[in-house]
């Protein structure tokens, strides 16, 4: 059974940090496409960071470039989004997600493209 479970998400000031993990079936880990999007009240989700399944290539949204930073282990089987310098704009319920490049591409975006998604993790900047 395929799993993707979220956590690290919580209330943050503006100017903090947060790291956000989410373990993965080895199988998802170690063949697919792993993604970050986020979904803010009344938005449509949004691509925030992927990378691919050697853990090379990693791509940003430009709202979050410079700040987030997207990393696997492979050991742990989790992938992780290292948050900082995190802005009020940044509040949002976040997923993991993982896609098959094989039967869906290798690109990184749009959400739908995805196969597997996690629960969800709740991030709250605050002013």
């Amino acid at each position: 059974q395929v799993r993707m479970v979220e956590s690290g998400g919580g209330p943050v000031q503006a100017g903090g940090s947060l790291r956000l993990s989410c373990a993965a079936s080895r199988i998802i880990f170690s063949t697919y496409i792993l993604g970050w999007f986020r979904q803010a009240p009344g938005k449509a989700r949004e691509f925030v960071a992927a990378i691919n399944w050697s853990g090379g290539n990693p791509a940003y949204a430009d709202s979050v470039k410079g700040r987030f930073t997207i990393s696997k282990d492979n050991a742990e089987n989790t992938v992780y989004l290292q948050m900082n310098s995190l802005k009020p704009e940044d509040t949002a319920v976040y997923y993991c997600a993982a896609k098959d490049p094989m039967s869906s591409g290798t690109s990184y975006d749009p959400p739908q493209s995805y196969h597997y998604w996690g629960q969800g993790t709740q991030v709250t900047v605050s002013s």
